[in-house]
């Protein structure tokens, strides 16, 4: 098994260097780390919507592909002579030691908090000046509010109970009503953003994933908006000349008929 593995991932290292060779493919010689970029992040879009579909065979396929997008990389970086795919396997490796004393050490610990603090003062003494540093700017918001709310409660920055967090969630609505009231569209965007992190912080404290949730709801208007475009169709009649009260009629029924 492990020479298997070996072997293909070789096999896939030369496959990727021939392409970029002197008699590869055009289109794989001119791309450049910035030029994947898009691709790259979409890979990752379809490895995360596999695991949501929770198909092993997908998975598997959408990591070979994003697999493929690493050692692209690694491969521009090797001919620019900046670094190989073994450097980056020798970093990732030190690191994941280095992180796991608990592991890989002496070091003891009594809960997943423990081990949590420790990373973050791990990391702290590699060289970041703040606990915020490092946090992709390109997350998606809701990811990075998550993961600054993390950052913040492991060194104790965190309330110890839900209620202040639904004091709060009270408090930003009424901010939010009363910058609408002023229409003042600055202020309406930053209480905006604060209703929406204090409802992320919320997600936190009642376990579950603000992404996960806002994406099922998603797909749970998309289905509902869909089954009233097939019923109007049935009928031969066209969404735009639909009245408003018709298709909440059409919606109200729907919903029941799902619960």
């Amino acid at each position: 098994m492990n020479d298997d593995f070996v072997e293909r991932f070789r096999e896939l290292i030369e496959i990727v260097k021939t392409l970029r060779g002197p008699n590869g493919c055009e289109w794989d010689k001119a791309q450049t780390h910035s030029s994947l970029t898009p691709y790259l992040l979409e890979e990752a879009h379809e490895v995360i919507d596999s695991i949501y579909e929770r198909n092993p065979s997908k998975i598997k396929e959408e990591l070979g592909d994003l697999l493929l997008h690493i050692v692209f990389q690694a491969q521009i970086a090797t001919e620019a002579g900046d670094f190989t795919i073994a450097d980056s396997l020798k970093h990732i490796n030190s690191k994941l030691t280095r992180r796991h004393p608990h592991v890989f050490g002496g070091t003891k610990v009594n809960s997943v908090g423990d081990i949590k603090k420790n990373w973050e003062v791990i990391k702290m003494k590699e060289g970041r000046k703040s606990l915020m540093d490092g946090l992709p700017k390109s997350l998606p918001a809701l990811l990075q509010a998550r993961r600054v709310q993390e950052r913040a409660a492991q060194v104790g920055f965190d309330w110890d109970a839900i209620e202040p967090v639904w004091a709060k969630i009270t408090e930003e609505t009424a901010e939010l009503q009363d910058a609408i009231a002023t229409r003042n569209k600055d202020e309406i965007v930053a209480e905006f953003g604060d209703l929406i992190f204090t409802m992320v912080n919320l997600s936190r404290f009642l376990e579950i994933d603000p992404e996960e949730a806002l994406r099922q709801t998603v797909n749970k208007f998309i289905r509902r908006f869909q089954a009233i475009e097939t019923e109007l169709a049935a009928i031969g009649k066209n969404i735009k000349d639909t009245s408003l009260a018709e298709l909440d009629e059409i919606w109200d029924r729907l919903k029941a008929a799902e619960s």
